[in-house]
């Protein structure tokens, strides 16, 4: 039997997702923030396939365009690829160990950066600088954190 999720959960992870990326950070450390918006995304699609998925990938994704002043679209795509790859292996990641699961999520942090170099070129846009791609292995290093207090918020409000 399927025990039902707080409705209320979904939509404040994505919102606290969006204030963190939008947390103002010294130039410095700038390149190092981790994509939040996918790493909610990510543990979204894994555990409640029910109601994430490309569309909430999709949806999200246009929230944080808007949210964020980039191109209209570009986070669209990249977290709608995201959510696409981790529909398609969802089965075999959640019965992963959360090390293993970190790994496999850093690799789709760095596909995301591979997606957003090609946004760029095919739209002439600058790229970003190499420091840019070590984000992924601090958003590696946070989705255990990040999955373990997602889902003892929501374990704990299904026990009652």
């Amino acid at each position: 039997m399927k025990r039902p999720a707080r409705a209320w959960l979904l939509p404040l992870s994505v919102l606290v997702a969006l204030l963190l990326g939008l947390l103002p950070l010294p130039p410095g450390l700038q390149p190092f923030r981790p994509y939040w918006l996918a790493l909610v995304v990510a543990y979204w699609v894994i555990e409640d396939h029910d109601r994430a998925g490309l569309g909430l990938a999709f949806a999200v994704g246009l929230i944080g365009d808007l949210a964020f002043g980039g191109l209209l679209g570009e986070q669209a795509l990249r977290l709608t690829v995201m959510a696409f790859i981790l529909q398609r292996f969802r089965n075999q990641l959640r019965f992963f160990p959360i090390a293993q699961q970190a790994l496999a999520i850093g690799g789709l942090l760095l596909n995301d950066r591979v997606v957003a170099a090609a946004i760029h070129v095919a739209l002439g846009e600058p790229q970003l600088p190499w420091m840019y791609w070590l984000a992924p292995v601090l958003g590696m290093l946070l989705w255990a954190p990040l999955y373990v207090l997602l889902d003892a918020i929501g374990r704990s409000r299904r026990a009652r």
